[in-house]
């Protein structure tokens, strides 16, 4: 009898392992199924269990983080925060640059605007960029110096005003010129740039921006996928890359 009830038991213990493996995989397909059929056009990347137990963490196309109870019913939007012994440290960001980082490792380097470092290059920064953008300028104008520190730095095209703009086919302009940087350089100091067209980047470069998160420019991707939103001055930014 006695054994009678500890085969039982060990077949139910069974059974509810086979039953929670399962469900773990039918968790995440529920909930991407229940916000796409919630909100229209929303393309779910990722569902994963949050680091904040009973929470999951919905990564969107368009670079929206998304919290979700197990079920789906209930959502939180914002980023998620964590006490640590160091402070207060920002869990979505951390998520986001890890899938960040991804994403620029998947799309590549080919068709950017490139200054690369002198000398030893110590570090790259890939920053999303908008031609008529003040703090673009700005940040272009210490180019030399970011350079000087070793920071080879990428140019991804985004004109905040979208295709079809004229600061849209100013950029086009820029890449298809023979000398991309000295248009650059010229566009960057508010002088024209000869209209040109060719097969071009600038929008595939605009659309995947917003893939990764680029709500304003300029935008300052570094090597771990974390983003500096805004001008940075390229001394400050030298130090923070620990190159000083």
């Amino acid at each position: 009898m006695k054994l009678k009830t500890l085969a039982a038991v060990a077949g139910l213990t069974m059974s509810l392992a086979s039953v929670s493996v399962v469900s773990a995989g039918e968790v995440e397909d529920g909930i991407a199924s229940r916000l796409s059929d919630a909100v229209p056009g929303l393309k779910v990347m990722s569902v994963r269990e949050s680091e904040a137990a009973g929470l999951y963490e919905v990564y969107s196309s368009n670079g929206d983080t998304i919290y979700t109870t197990k079920d789906g019913v209930y959502l939180l939007t914002g980023d998620l925060l964590k006490i640590t012994g160091n402070g207060i440290a920002n869990v979505t960001e951390e998520a986001r640059a890890d899938v960040r980082k991804q994403q620029m490792a998947d799309f590549g380097k080919e068709g950017l605007i490139s200054y690369p470092a002198k000398g030893e290059q110590k570090a790259v920064i890939d920053v999303f960029t908008d031609i008529d953008c003040p703090y673009c300028r700005k940040l272009h104008d210490e180019i030399d110096e970011l350079n000087g520190y070793g920071i080879t730095v990428n140019y991804y095209a985004f004109p905040r005003s979208g295709p079809g703009t004229p600061s849209f086919t100013k950029y086009e302009s820029v890449w298809c010129a023979d000398d991309q940087r000295k248009a650059m350089d010229a566009a960057k100091s508010n002088k024209s740039v000869s209209r040109k067209t060719c097969d071009n980047p600038v929008e595939a470069q605009y659309h995947f921006g917003t893939q990764v998160g680029v709500t304003g420019t300029p935008a300052i991707v570094l090597e771990d996928g974390n983003m500096i939103r805004g001008y940075v001055p390229a001394r400050n930014l030298a130090e923070g890359l620990g190159l000083l």
